[in-house]
């Protein structure tokens, strides 16, 4: 949205977009959208879904073993500054669709036993510096109440208040401090930092999550989105995180820091960058609405996110990314049947169903700039 001129206050505000002007909130009952989707779409497959499984390792492993090569005398060693990336590259997607795989178990997707998704994925998610029990507890709460101002736990919008910027009346005295935040300098360097550290600074501190007094963390079993009887199974989550972190030490001691470095950390960066990016543009957009308590309703917030297409690397990312709607939805829904079951969500939800295909970088740099914060005031909110 354009800034009046600062030399006009009186100037009239620009009008809201039309998208906005004009939402009337959605009125389906989970039941109705249900019953659009075909019945056999429900049915999770746990030997498919280890087959799936298996694929994954498969290619993680010998993406590794072809990395042990690459600094071998056969190699020529300018080739190796082609072969290392390309390595972090194409493990770090693969790990990020083995993430997936675990984010899965957690929703209980992955098999009708819980204690095979439960074990499945308390591995997989230890492996990759996950605390497995606490994220699932805080994922399933965001899921419980996605698009919430005061019970969403991920990706919650500042209100205009929160951000210190002036009431909307008083638009032109923006601070400096705000012009200079809102630099594309500043922006560049803000999504730098999130797409590096946004994933681990959600976990040890809760950012981009509600507020909340002390420590809000998911190593912290007294954290205030826990329950009291959670808190074994979140102590269990960060051992297993410490078990494997005192693995890599040691491996560390035993071939070298920079061995760990280049196979397992820079990977697992880019895993990070992954998560924090899509998950960032599912929640994260101008045309999304978010509800206070008064408007919401579990089928209102499951609409608040948004189909994207990632290209060639939907499929590796077990089309997280572009069945998203599906997934919010129906969360027990086994990955591969939430794309099939998305045409069927989106001849039912209408205009409601969002999808942008909008290449993915274009939609980080604008969707970052456009969506700053919130009003105070109103049941129905966008940025």
């Amino acid at each position: 949205m354009a800034r009046q001129n600062p030399q006009d206050p009186k100037a009239p505000q620009p009008s809201k977009p039309k998208y906005e002007r004009d939402y009337k909130p959605p009125t389906f009952t989970i039941k109705e959208i249900r019953d659009s989707i075909p019945a056999h779409l429900f049915e999770r497959n746990g030997w498919l879904a280890t087959a799936y499984l298996c694929k994954d390792l498969a290619m993680a492993f010998s993406l590794f073993f072809l990395a042990s090569y690459i600094d071998s005398p056969f190699l020529p060693s300018y080739l190796r500054y082609i072969a290392w990336p390309a390595y972090w590259f194409a493990q770090g997607v693969v790990l990020t669709g083995i993430w997936v795989v675990a984010h899965e178990c957690g929703h209980q997707a992955y098999s009708n036993v819980k204690a095979v998704n439960n074990t499945v994925g308390f591995i997989l998610h230890s492996l990759l510096l996950v605390p497995y029990h606490s994220w699932r507890f805080s994922h399933s709460a965001h899921h419980k109440a996605t698009g919430h101002m005061t019970r969403d736990q991920v990706f919650v919008p500042r209100s205009r208040s929160e951000k210190g910027y002036p009431p909307a009346d008083n638009d032109h005295n923006i601070s400096v401090s705000h012009l200079v935040g809102e630099s594309p300098l500043m922006s560049l360097a803000c999504i730098v930092g999130m797409l590096l550290l946004g994933w681990p600074l959600y976990l040890f501190s809760n950012v981009s999550g509600q507020r909340y007094s002390g420590w809000a963390s998911h190593f912290n079993a007294h954290s205030p989105f826990f329950l009291a009887d959670q808190r074994l199974d979140v102590h269990l989550s960060t051992l297993g995180v410490l078990v494997v972190g005192g693995g890599l030490t040691y491996l560390a001691k035993m071939l070298s820091f920079a061995t760990i470095f280049k196979f397992y950390v820079v990977p697992y960066l880019f895993v990070n960058l992954w998560l924090t990016l899509i998950t960032f543009l599912q929640h994260t957009d101008p045309v999304l609405p978010h509800y206070r308590e008064k408007e919401w309703n579990f089928q209102r917030g499951a609409l608040c996110t948004v189909d994207r297409s990632f290209g060639p690397l939907n499929s590796m990312f077990h089309h997280i990314t572009d069945s998203h709607v599906a997934h919010h939805f129906f969360s027990t829904m086994p990955y591969w049947n939430a794309l099939k079951a998305t045409p069927y969500l989106k001849a039912k939800l209408g205009e409601y169903y969002i999808r942008d295909d909008t290449p993915f970088p274009i939609a980080l740099w604008r969707n970052w700039r456009a969506c700053q914060f919130v009003e105070d005031t109103g049941d129905v909110l966008f940025y």
